[in-house]
């Protein structure tokens, strides 16, 4: 098997005519440590220009520009990095795709959504996960239009409601657009398991376990049977 190469960091450029869409873009990036920001570019031929002369790993590249649109400078790159297409027209998803670009993000997108573009990339390149990035102290997380950053050591659980998720800290309970499995993702192993199909704990913070249900910051918590011998190897 060949051996991957592991980046510590990814290498973006964000190609954007729009300076309120480059900020917001900048923004997200700012939050995930393992991206770093090598150019910000409002035309594709100075793009063009730059990726001859700097490697990128990942352009966030906006269809609708003036002169060259960012589908015809996707088509014009012989050796192109990793491609996610930011526009406000969906319609053009199916010729994004055909360039074979990594995601396919509609303006306005959220935090969440680009961090799933995001993860694409970091399978697509062997690199480092999220996971591994933000592992030691926090997580973002959208809730409420806002950008909460969530210190692991406050989480008490997570439970999936349909579509969202219901974050339980010491502090506050959030309400957020994910599913338990990819957020479970970005957590360390070590600190958090999975409890139940709909919930996760924290390993620390569990009072105790009678039966098929565990006590934590006063809350009663189901535990699944196929999870229960997972849980308990944890404990002892």
């Amino acid at each position: 098997m060949d051996k991957i190469t592991v980046k510590s960091k990814i290498r973006c450029m964000i190609v954007e005519d729009e300076p309120l869409s480059i900020e917001i873009i900048e923004k997200y990036i700012g939050k995930i440590p393992g991206l770093d920001i090598i150019a910000t570019c409002d035309n594709a031929l100075d793009a063009i220009k730059i990726l001859k002369e700097k490697e990128v790993d990942v352009v966030f590249l906006d269809i609708n520009m003036p002169s060259v649109s960012g589908l015809q400078m996707a088509r014009s790159l012989v050796n192109p990095p990793l491609i996610i297409f930011t526009t406000a027209y969906p319609e053009y998803a199916v010729d994004g795709f055909d360039l074979d670009a990594t995601d396919y993000l509609i303006k306005p997108f959220s935090f969440e959504r680009f961090l799933k573009a995001v993860d694409k990339v970091y399978y697509r390149t062997g690199s480092k996960s999220e996971k591994e990035f933000l592992e030691a102290d926090f997580i973002m997380i959208r809730a409420d239009k806002k950008d909460y950053k969530v210190d692991l050591s406050n989480i008490l659980f997570i439970q999936s409601k349909g579509d969202y998720l219901k974050i339980k800290t010491r502090d506050l309970s959030l309400i957020t657009l994910d599913t338990l499995t990819h957020l479970l993702q970005k957590l360390p192993d070590n600190q958090f398991v999975r409890i139940h199909k709909s919930y996760i704990a924290s390993l620390d913070k569990i009072d105790y376990i009678e039966g098929n249900y565990l006590l934590i910051g006063g809350d009663s918590l189901p535990i699944g049977q196929v999870y229960k011998d997972q849980l308990l190897n944890l404990l002892i």
